[in-house]
């Protein structure tokens, strides 16, 4: 999810394999990255609660004019006994968004892997990719608009992520490709980037009143993608 980098992330390619194995494969990897790089001392539902605090506080006032106490105050614990969790503001930031990564990483597994069809997967995974940025979620919020205040090893390690994340859509093009559906002149990569990005931008101004439905945004996004990159 959000696509702005090289997604440089290589997968190994199973010509006449299901989407399913590949995503399976990269949703393990994800899980190795995960356990090395989670705080050992935040555990389950207490990192559900602190992490969902920290993002409601982030959208509300910003990533830079948050403070650590206040993260704390919201959690109903000492700064200190929030430190010994986190060591510093910018760990909680990486792993809510490793957090949010997991949930929209869960979601599109779960979409796609209900077709058999690359084609329908495909269709399905926009859908679910869109239902997760307008969703109204504090987690997705942050996800999409406050990443970029990550510097250094921060930020490299959430690129990573992100790439994770943009990797299974590689993997779904692929499969495309692979059964003879995708136009060959189609460059795979920068129909990745420029997609996600178009579908993560319908969060900055999708109203759930306004004159667009999601289902007939969805719908319009699949017939410009169909018509323009699969063959006939």
């Amino acid at each position: 999810m959000w696509s702005s980098g090289s997604g440089v992330v290589e997968l190994k390619k199973v010509r006449h394999g299901n989407i399913s194995t590949k995503i399976i494969s990269l949703l393990t990897q994800e899980d190795e990255v995960k356990k090395k790089r989670e705080p050992q001392q935040v555990k389950g539902s207490d990192r559900d609660f602190v992490l969902n605090s920290a993002a409601r506080l982030f959208r509300e006032q910003g990533y830079d004019r948050t403070t650590v106490k206040e993260i704390a105050e919201a959690c109903d614990l000492l700064p200190g006994s929030l430190h010994y969790r986190y060591q510093a503001k910018e760990d909680i930031l990486v792993d809510l968004m490793r957090l949010g990564l997991e949930y929209a990483s869960s979601a599109v597994y779960r979409a796609v892997t209900s077709a058999t069809d690359p084609v329908e997967q495909l269709r399905r995974g926009i859908n679910s990719h869109l239902e997760l940025v307008v969703s109204g979620s504090d987690m997705v919020y942050v996800l999409l608009f406050e990443w970029r205040s990550l510097r250094g090893e921060a930020r490299a390690e959430m690129i990573e992520l992100r790439d994770h994340y943009e990797a299974l859509w590689g993997a779904m093009l692929r499969s495309l490709a692979d059964v003879g559906v995708l136009r060959e002149d189609v460059d795979q990569d920068l129909l990745r980037l420029i997609g996600l990005g178009a579908l993560n931008w319908v969060a900055t101004w999708f109203r759930e009143d306004g004159r667009y439905s999601l289902e007939e945004i969805g719908d319009f996004v699949w017939r410009v993608i169909r018509d323009a990159v699969l063959k006939d």
